[in-house]
């Protein structure tokens, strides 16, 4: 599991050690913006793990170079003979409008958001084709982490909603060419308090701490059980995308052609011709996405 140290993946970690499962806490302990590196954070995550029973192990392997991502399966096959799980979690955050998106802060955030994700899913597969090969019956899942504000462009975050987007895409894309294999590949949208998101629905973080007594609708740990749910060999979702947090689980639907709103002309089409079939159309309304940054 890759982001493991903190917030959202800390959760994961710890939910599925409690469910049974022997996990690899993988976590560079960098700050959000993905700089420096180092922090113990993957190792009190483990520590948390084995003082409830659970069994893990640390890895502090970079997701978005080809050794690291192939060291995490490394470290996952060392530790516990194989790979049935893999969650990809690790991200990190550059928030710029775009005439202030430097270069730099365009190439962090889609070569650990995206880039991660392709090479640590990449190295799993890997193991998963040559067992597959092997005539083994596999039953593995991969859950993904996407976002709303890749999936319905929140401003102000052009890299991190083009990453996301780019995630819920590999997602579709590696479920139908892995499906021979066994495996199954899904993403999450969390909805949650963490240290990366500065506001949720509007609202700053520091606004959202639950009043006593009454349920954390934004605690991380919401988003956990349904990544459970998608990790266990009773699921037979695929190649889909939900929004997760609090109490709700939410499908997305993915991009889909439009019947109503359709030029269809015979040969080629004319500047004049298509201004007056749009001139009947209208001018296509996009529903406004939620705002939320996750």
């Amino acid at each position: 599991m890759t982001g493991a140290g903190r917030g959202i993946g800390r959760e994961h970690a710890v939910l599925l050690a409690a469910e049974g499962a022997k996990v690899v806490v993988n976590d560079l302990g960098g700050a959000g913006d993905g700089t420096g590196a180092a922090s113990p954070v993957a190792d009190e995550v483990v520590r948390e793990i084995a003082e409830a029973g659970g069994e893990a192990v640390a890895s502090g392997h970079n997701v978005a170079e080809a050794d690291g991502a192939a060291g995490i399966v490394a470290a996952g096959l060392d530790a516990f003979g194989k790979i049935d799980i893999l969650v990809n979690n690790a991200g990190v955050l550059r928030d710029r409008v775009l005439i202030n998106l430097g270069p730099d802060d365009w190439d962090v955030v889609l070569t650990v958001n995206l880039r991660g994700t392709y090479l640590v899913t990449r190295a799993a597969a890997l193991h998963w084709r040559e067992r597959s090969k092997a005539g083994e019956q596999v039953s593995a899942s991969v859950i993904n982490t996407s976002s709303e504000s890749g999936l319905f462009a929140n401003p102000g975050q052009a890299n991190y909603a083009a990453a996301k987007s780019g995630v819920a895409t590999l997602t579709q894309v590696a479920a139908k060419e892995l499906k021979r294999y066994g495996v199954r590949v899904n993403a999450i949208l969390p909805r949650a308090r963490t240290r990366l998101t500065e506001v949720i629905a509007g609202k700053t973080v520091e606004a959202l701490q639950p009043t006593e007594g009454t349920f954390d609708r934004w605690h991380p740990g919401n988003v956990s059980p349904f990544v459970a749910y998608l990790a266990s060999p009773g699921c037979e979702i695929t190649g889909e995308a939900f929004v997760v947090g609090g109490s709700v689980v939410q499908r997305v639907i993915p991009w889909q052609l439009d019947e109503a709103w359709k030029i269809n002309g015979e040969g080629r089409l004319t500047v004049e011709g298509l201004a007056k079939e749009i001139g009947t159309l209208g001018v296509p309304v996009r529903a406004k996405g939620s705002g939320m940054v996750s």
